[in-house]
């Protein structure tokens, strides 16, 4: 059972599930936050210092801001999923859809198409004396491997409620 004071990673809606991140600590989002702005801010003003000093446009800059974008993307992306991070799981008809949503945006929608009885199971995930895990929702190649990474007692209880609940 959940601690009085834990809350739930997870809610049922209707047909649909979502599984919400647990938030990493202030300082770590601080520190993740700050540095893909930093990524995205320091070669334009690499850019325009070069260009006030009077060193002319070079490909190095265009190079520079291109790979500092794409690590500036990427560790945003990351901040952002620790911070807002959710995966929305709709269960329709003879189908799933997964939508990974960060908060200030979303990926794209995945499709699987399952079987007629859902089967749900964990993933073991870091050191087993965590005893922590994540969600797998069908078998096989059709199966929906969430990331989300809960207590192995709180997922046991989301399989339970998942597999009496009548509208999935």
């Amino acid at each position: 059972m959940l601690d009085q004071h834990q809350e739930r990673q997870y809610e049922i809606i209707g047909n649909q599930l979502v599984l919400m991140v647990k938030r990493s600590p202030f300082f770590v989002r601080g520190f993740m936050f700050t540095f893909s702005f930093l990524f995205f801010l320091l070669p334009l003003v690499g850019l325009f210092g070069g260009l006030v000093m009077g060193m002319g446009l070079h490909i190095a800059y265009f190079m520079g801001m291109f790979v500092f974008g794409v690590l500036g993307f990427y560790l945003l992306r990351i901040s952002l999923w620790n911070t807002f991070g959710k995966e929305i799981i709709q269960f329709r008809e003879g189908r799933v859809e997964y939508v990974a949503d960060y908060g200030w945006f979303k990926d794209g929608c995945k499709e699987k198409v399952m079987d007629e009885s859902l089967e749900f199971s964990v993933r073991p995930i870091g050191f087993e004396d965590d005893h922590k895990g994540a969600l797998i929702i069908g078998e096989g190649d059709s199966a929906v491997y969430c990331v989300t990474k809960m207590p192995n007692s709180e997922l046991n209880e989301l399989i339970k409620e998942l597999r009496n609940c009548n509208t999935i």
